[in-house]
């Protein structure tokens, strides 16, 4: 059954009403690699608060999403990865059937959505794992961590991972502090904090 989400702390806006600049934002974000089916749900919502921001942000989630040197498999892991940290749960409602078009493992997205190491992931991915988790601790990483992953991925696809990660965080602040929840009738990933 589905939980009882908190309410939106900004509106979500109606197309029909929105000024120039909003429009202009919606249409960036249609006309670029998400294609024309993007509603003004999720972080875009609440970016159509700020579309100047939005602007800037929407472009950077693109390059992140869709040109990197990560395969979809790497960046959707590294998106859930994020997610659970941050218990974001747009961010999962999003990203988790996207991870497993991308080949994530069923049971490897399991086990990140009860906090579980997946063990039997991919070296790439448990690498990955290692990673952000040893950053989220610490606020740094190893020469040890840094070097199993490097091996894994290389230069260009580890400074674009990093990007990766910093965004997703940014959404995840973005979901979190705007209550931006997934539709009513979905189950959550994780109970909502009182």
């Amino acid at each position: 059954m589905p939980a009882k989400c908190p309410a939106p702390r900004l509106p979500i806006l109606d197309e029909t009403q929105m000024n120039d600049a909003q429009r202009a934002l919606m249409e960036a974000i249609r006309s670029g690699p998400r294609g024309k089916a993007v509603t003004p749900r999720g972080p875009f919502a609440v970016w159509l608060h700020a579309p100047e921001f939005g602007q800037l942000a929407q472009a950077l989630g693109g390059h992140v999403r869709y040109k990197t040197a990560l395969p979809p498999r790497l960046s959707e892991f590294a998106i859930l990865c994020t997610a659970r940290l941050w218990r974001a749960q747009y961010e999962w409602y999003a990203h988790a059937p996207m991870a497993d078009k991308a080949g994530v493992k069923p049971k490897t997205v399991k086990d990140l959505q009860a906090g579980r190491k997946p063990a039997g992931a991919p070296k790439d991915e448990r690498a990955i794992y290692d990673f952000v988790h040893e950053l989220y601790k610490t606020k740094r990483v190893s020469d040890r961590t840094y070097k199993k992953l490097h091996t894994e991925i290389g230069d260009k696809a580890m400074v674009e991972l990093v990007g990766i990660i910093g965004y997703y965080v940014m959404i995840s602040f973005t979901l979190n502090i705007f209550r931006m929840m997934p539709p009513e009738d979905t189950k959550l990933p994780w109970p909502e904090p009182k």
